[in-house]
């Protein structure tokens, strides 16, 4: 009982301080649902650029990874800065699809800050060997 109120009193207290932020919990947002053939995932890509979103498949992982940048510029009637604030990051996740998928499998779609990744189920197909022991 005294972890759960221990965490929670130093991680909060860390994590509301200025110099953390805490907007990557805003990013990439994912919803999976399942279909009889395979799975659908949207993720919530607001403000990123299609030319900035990667999607690779290794070793039976998905990774989405994303990056992005903004800067806002405001200056007086003679140019001078007023507020100057920039902003960049990447962000990624990855999803474990299985060692039978390949790239050629998923399909992908980036519309309106969302980006739609279908994923069929593949059953995995299990060779069977003999393990013999060398008797001497």
């Amino acid at each position: 009982m005294l972890m759960p109120s221990l965490r929670s009193t130093v991680f909060d207290d860390f994590f509301g301080t200025p110099f953390v932020t805490r907007t990557e919990s805003n990013m990439m947002k994912t919803d999976i649902k399942e279909h009889d053939t395979g799975y659908e995932l949207i993720i919530d890509l607001p403000g990123v650029k299609k030319e900035n979103i990667k999607a690779e498949l290794n070793d039976g992982y998905l990774t989405v990874s994303a990056e992005s940048s903004a800067s806002k510029d405001e200056k007086d009637a003679k140019g001078k800065y007023i507020c100057r604030e920039r902003y960049s990051g990447s962000y990624s996740r990855s999803f474990y699809v299985g060692d039978g998928v390949t790239e050629q499998d998923i399909t992908a779609k980036f519309e309106d800050g969302t980006l739609k990744l279908s994923v069929p189920k593949k059953e995995v197909i299990q060779q069977k060997q003999n393990k013999c022991i060398t008797i001497g």
